[in-house]
């Protein structure tokens, strides 16, 4: 392969793609999450190159879009269900039990169909993986749910299934730790519409983009400067752990305003200060997200595009106890458990507490406490 090229040894990758599947191109890259450059050779990927080889390659969404209900192309809405969809299962994108049954029966909906009696036994959802340490009582509910969505194709279970994702609270948040006064641990949230700031779990603070003047880091210090409604500039300062990890933050920071930057001749006199935006050279390689949205060149949707769509990873089916017997796909096993195995490992999560909006028991963010998570973007970066 010509990104190979100049390169003195050989590389062995593997590409993880979003349904699960690989392609050969072995430990994981531990740290930060580098998105590989498209002008760039591998070579030229320093920060890659200084940390390996081997290496593991993910495909993945680098931008969210605000409302992926809106994509025009089936293809791509597809590809944004497989992400989000395993959002959820890593633990990334947390949701309330009640959701998280919507999400599955969507899930098993697109591929399964409707309910059909006599092919879905008792147990069939149990042979799925939809949340971190998946219960029973969550696997019901959705066998419920499911039976109401008679009719909905695999196109449209996807695109319901990414409307209610899409207003979960963590929905599309790129996270970054760092810290503030006193060594206090934030964490710097990454959107389509701003940089969220949280704070012991808790939202503290949220920077639209229009009114973000400015972003600069120096060594491990990165800064915020923000315009109020006071029309009066305040620059908030973080600490990161370290001149990679801050340049990392700085670059995604500045990568996120550009590709949903509002256009200058649309916007108000801010969009002026834009171009001090970052205060280190820096060229966006990615078209934005309006110039997508208006090339002239590009008619979406395509025609005639054909979708395969892949099957998830299945289970078995958990086992089901009647009397002092143990069955297991309807048939007799005597007295032996049979258990099935557990769901994905997860990280522990801290609950929000004191929410005012609900009662339900919700996590507020995947922040990390016992180590490395595997999968895309399984760690804050």
């Amino acid at each position: 392969m010509g990104c190979f090229c100049g390169v003195p040894e050989e590389f062995y990758c593997e590409v993880l793609l979003l349904d699960e599947s690989k392609l050969t191109l072995t430990t994981q890259q531990q740290g930060i999450k580098y998105w590989l450059d498209p002008a760039k050779t591998l070579a030229e990927h320093k920060e890659l190159i200084n940390t390996g080889p081997p290496y593991t390659l993910y495909f993945g969404i680098k931008f969210y879009a605000e409302d992926p209900c809106k994509l025009k192309e089936e293809i791509t809405r597809y590809q944004f269900f497989l992400q989000v969809k395993q959002d959820v299962l890593q633990g990334r994108l947390p949701c309330p039990v009640n959701t998280a049954a919507q999400l599955g029966a969507y899930v098993i909906q697109s591929e399964l169909g409707d309910y059909d009696p006599y092919k879905h036994t008792a147990g069939y959802v149990s042979e799925y993986r939809f949340v971190p340490d998946q219960k029973e009582e969550l696997e019901d509910a959705i066998e419920r749910i499911h039976k109401t969505l008679m009719g909905q194709v695999p196109a449209e279970a996807e695109v319901n299934y990414l409307g209610v994702a899409k207003s979960l609270e963590m929905y599309g948040v790129d996270l970054h730790p760092v810290y503030g006064e006193n060594k206090s641990e934030y964490f710097l949230g990454l959107t389509p519409i701003g940089v969220v700031v949280y704070k012991n779990k808790k939202q503290v603070g949220k920077y639209f983009w229009p009114r973000i003047t400015k972003v600069h880091f120096k060594e491990t210090q990165f800064e915020l400067r923000v315009l109020g409604k006071d029309c009066n500039e305040t620059s908030f300062f973080f600490e990161a752990r370290n001149k990679i990890t801050c340049k990392h933050l700085w670059k995604c920071c500045v990568e996120h305003h550009t590709f949903f930057r509002v256009p200058e001749n649309e916007s108000n006199s801010l969009s002026r200060k834009f171009s001090k935006f970052g205060s280190i050279g820096y060229k966006h390689r990615y078209r934005t997200s309006l110039q997508m949205t208006r090339d002239p060149s590009v008619q979406l949707p395509r025609p005639d595009q054909r979708i395969e769509r892949s099957r998830s990873k299945t289970y078995p089916k958990r086992t089901q106890q009647t009397g002092n017997q143990i069955t297991t796909n309807g048939e007799n096993e005597g007295t032996t458990k049979i258990i099935a195995p557990s769901p994905v490992k997860s990280f522990k999560k801290m609950k929000n507490e004191n929410n005012p909006e609900t009662q339900r028991s919700k996590t507020s963010a995947p922040w990390e406490e016992n180590g490395p998570q595997s999968g895309f973007l399984g760690e804050a970066g």
